[in-house]
């Protein structure tokens, strides 16, 4: 299976976000035929304060329905091209609360999964700048997988890459391909951004693809925060297949069942594993 993960720029401004995402997936479908595309973490809307992070979420429909303008986006893109889409993470509107959600679509345009953030970002980075994520999403609680294209799928996203519980229990689950869309912040992204996603592709011996964020945007308070980028593919020996340069656009690379078998029967570590 060929997966295309999407480097976008985006700002607090979802009609133009829409825009660049199309223009780029068009473009990745154009140059690399991709069986798949991945979005990055909260590309809908990415900036801004609280009551542009409400007005640009999106209530889900339920078994079919008609969602809204970043939701039927993506089924519009998976039944134009005929590809599976994972569409990031947008703001999911659920009553009062919003969620940080991942939609991963089929080719027919059929919703597959859904998964909101288990792990929320409130940490403060070592330039001193302040993230709160919980002052806005709430939490999921409830670990996804879904089967497309041959491969059992595991969906993750951004700050969840730090809490290897989690990806465990996508492997116990049946994993073999880990999604995760990503706004990783250009401080702790130089130093962590890489070598975590090839220890989680390591750990649980599994392909890991992940899209992300890249370049400036403007917070509540109009200061300029910067995401990582370097968006990329590692193979479960944790080896980096395809990797995004800076800026916006795409890497792409092919996955495949052998090596994954490969690789877990020659390291059985699922079967050693003992709880501590």
């Amino acid at each position: 299976m060929r997966i295309s993960v999407v480097q976008m720029s985006p700002s607090a401004d979802k009609a133009a976000n829409i825009a660049q995402a199309r223009k780029l997936i068009d473009a990745a479908v154009a140059a690399d035929r991709p069986d798949l595309v991945v979005l990055p973490e909260i590309w809908s809307c990415l900036g801004g304060d609280r009551a542009t992070k409400f007005a640009q979420a999106e209530p889900l429909p339920v078994a079919g329905g008609t969602g809204g303008a970043a939701y039927e986006f993506l089924r519009e893109m998976a039944m134009t091209h005929k590809i599976a889409v994972h569409g990031g993470s947008i703001g999911e509107l659920d009553g009062e609360r919003l969620y940080n959600t991942s939609l991963f679509f089929s080719q027919t345009g059929e919703e597959l999964a859904r998964y909101r953030k288990i792990h929320l970002f409130d940490i403060t980075t070592p330039d001193g700048q302040g993230y709160q994520e919980s002052a806005t999403y709430g939490s999921g609680g409830e670990v996804v997988t879904c089967d497309y294209g041959g491969f059992k799928i595991g969906l993750a996203i951004c700050y969840d890459i730090r809490f290897p519980e989690l990806f465990l229990a996508l492997r116990r689950q049946g994993a073999e391909l880990i999604i995760l869309p990503a706004a990783f912040t250009l401080q702790t992204g130089k130093d962590h951004w890489e070598v975590l996603l090839r220890a989680r592709a390591i750990e649980t011996q599994c392909w890991l693809a992940a899209s992300a964020c890249t370049g400036p945007h403007q917070d509540a308070s109009g200061e300029t925060r910067l995401t990582y980028g370097h968006s990329l593919i590692a193979d479960p020996w944790g080896h980096v297949i395809a990797k995004a340069s800076d800026g916006i656009g795409w890497a792409t690379g092919t996955i495949s069942k052998p090596i994954l078998a490969r690789v877990r029967a020659d390291m059985p570590v699922l079967a050693h594993r003992k709880l501590m």
